[in-house]
């Protein structure tokens, strides 16, 4: 309870904030939800000539860009350090969250927050309500679908950027793993086979982001859901696990840093 006190506080600062400059605010919102709009319009022409690809519509890219835009916008949202945490390793920035009696891993990530993250929700939210409407069936299985494919995606990056700690900058690796993460998520995942499937669900873990919290929101696949708890759990005990372990050797830069 404690810890849910702290995030919440910080969150609502950061919303304060935030909210000091309501136009730039909303302009960011609405930008990205225009630019998500965007690229779907993508898929609309493409399904419009190929009605269905290997078994997906229309309707099932609906159903997986608002899984992954809703658990995207949230994560950088509420833990817009998600982004910018090899740069905060590599620099020294760290210490300003050593000094502090809090969790470091979780302080350091939820200090800063996304605005545009806002509008890769609400455009999330519309996309999923265009497919499911007011079915509560469907919106009670979203919920886990997408705190699962959560914890999927900020395990993942936080493992990508915690290698910081041994390589000294993970700048480059990090942003190639984000636009992996999305990219790849938002495809139809019957397009891959072999190799390159298993890539998704492991080294890439896109499926989990996408596919796999689809099909269960969709069908109440308990193998789904099944494979996104122990994928979830696998990959955020590795994440906690590797950020801890680099902590240990972190070296503190020379930079002193001050934050009001």
């Amino acid at each position: 309870m404690r810890i849910l006190r702290f995030l919440f506080a910080i969150w609502k600062t950061n919303l304060l904030s935030a909210m000091e400059y309501r136009a730039a605010f909303l302009t960011q919102v609405i930008g990205m939800m225009m630019n998500n709009g965007i690229y779907f319009l993508f898929w609309v022409l493409f399904f419009d000539r190929f009605k269905q690809i290997h078994g997906w519509e229309l309707k099932d890219m609906f159903l997986v860009f608002g899984i992954v835009a809703t658990g995207y916008g949230l994560s950088v949202f509420l833990f817009g350090n998600l982004l910018n945490l090899a740069d905060i390793i590599s620099k020294g920035q760290l210490d300003y969250y050593l000094s502090l009696p809090q969790p470091v891993l979780l302080h350091t990530l939820a200090s800063h927050s996304v605005s545009s993250g806002m509008g890769d929700f609400i455009y999330g939210i519309l996309s999923f309500t265009l497919v499911n409407g007011i079915d509560p069936n469907a919106w009670i299985r979203l919920v886990p679908g997408i705190a699962l494919a959560m914890i999927v995606f900020i395990s993942f990056l936080t493992v990508v950027q915690s290698l910081a700690f041994w390589l000294g900058s993970a700048s480059l690796l990090s942003r190639q793993a984000i636009n992996a993460m999305i990219t790849f998520s938002l495809y139809p995942i019957t397009l891959f086979e072999g190799s390159a499937r298993f890539i998704l669900f492991t080294i890439i873990p896109a499926g989990l982001v996408g596919a796999v919290p689809a099909e269960f929101v969709r069908n109440l696949n308990w193998a789904s859901l099944w494979q996104l708890l122990l994928s979830a759990g696998l990959l955020l005990g590795l994440a906690l696990s590797l950020f801890h372990q680099g902590l240990r050797r972190y070296e503190s830069g020379s930079a002193i840093n001050s934050k009001l």
